[in-house]
């Protein structure tokens, strides 16, 4: 479900790296790619009759192509203009420099590309594991990537942070990623906990997600006390992960309201360099019956990020207290 979500940091590091092998796009290129996307997203956008309103904006915006753009900045103003008429954050348009597979439903970026946004350079996401005073521990998470990948580095910081009698995880600078946020709640909750499904609009069909029944390495436990940071940087998989566990009361959301991205979106490729970022589901939780799409999660506790930690912190030691 939660496969390709971390749209806001993928593009940014993309960009970022292929700006030196960026190609040039003729104004007759660039409206095919515009009338391509704009059938697409008409018959695959998880709303229909938004659909039709950002596939006809599209084809109204032919004149605005006419001239030349480098694909980096031509995928900018697309998803600009995308997410001006939406408001869904993770709808937009990515340019790769490297050829993207033909095979719709194939991974649209290489084992290079996913290296660089979820590799060992950045700890794959796991910024910091810190233990404070009293015996609470942090976890700083910066992204969430596929298991695949460091499901192995984020059971074995789960285990570290197993012996902590409080727990605050940090998702305040997480835009979001893969399916790593579902295995850490089988360090979190009781196994086959319901948690967010999701509804596909081209399959017409639902699909239904629990806690894990197994995870390796030691369990921090479905009852010690936990805490979520959240900000208004936070996004999608990092929102579904601080969303499921609110609605189980599981754990106290302290910091901002987050993002609001709750459509689960695939990659499809609508040029040898680009590819549509599209939503094709929403989020569907089945305790609240509803998602965080536009509104956000929003907070137990509603601080500013930067005071979130303080907040958690006090929050933690004063639970604990009452233990002792």
């Amino acid at each position: 479900m939660l496969r390709n979500c971390c749209l806001a940091i993928l593009i940014a590091l993309f960009i970022a790296s292929s700006q030196a092998l960026a190609i040039s796009l003729e104004p007759r290129e660039q409206t095919e790619i515009i009338h391509t996307s704009a059938d697409l997203i008409e018959a695959r956008y998880v709303d229909a009759e938004k659909a039709r309103e950002i596939a006809a904006a599209l084809r109204r915006s032919s004149d605005r192509w006419r001239e030349t753009r480098e694909g980096d900045t031509f995928a900018k103003e697309v998803t600009e203009l995308l997410r001006e008429v939406s408001g869904d954050g993770h709808l937009g348009l990515s340019y790769s420099a490297e050829p993207i597979p033909e095979q719709q439903g194939e991974k649209v970026f290489s084992a290079e590309q996913m290296q660089r946004w979820y590799g060992p350079q950045i700890n794959h996401g796991i910024e910091k594991i810190e233990r404070l005073a009293g015996n609470i521990m942090l976890l700083d998470l910066r992204v969430f990537p596929p298991p695949s990948m460091a499901g192995d580095v984020f059971a074995a910081a789960m285990t570290l942070v197993a012996q902590g009698d409080a727990l605050i995880i940090d998702l305040r600078h997480n835009g979001g990623g893969a399916e790593t946020m579902q295995l850490l709640t089988g360090y979190l909750l009781e196994k086959h906990s319901p948690l967010s499904g999701s509804y596909n609009r081209p399959t017409d069909t639902h699909s239904h997600v629990s806690s894990p029944a197994w995870v390796p390495g030691r369990h921090f436990g479905s009852s010690k006390p936990l805490y979520i940071l959240t900000s208004h940087r936070t996004f999608s998989a990092a929102e579904a992960l601080a969303y499921d566990l609110q609605a189980l009361e599981r754990a106290v959301i302290v910091g901002e309201t987050t993002g609001g991205g709750a459509h689960p979106f695939e990659y499809r490729r609508v040029h040898p360099h680009f590819a549509v970022d599209l939503p094709e589901g929403r989020s569907i939780n089945p305790i609240t019956d509803s998602n965080w799409q536009d509104v956000g999660v929003k907070p137990d506790v509603s601080v500013s990020a930067e005071q979130a930690l303080e907040k958690a912190l006090e929050l933690a030691r004063a639970e604990l207290g009452k233990s002792h």
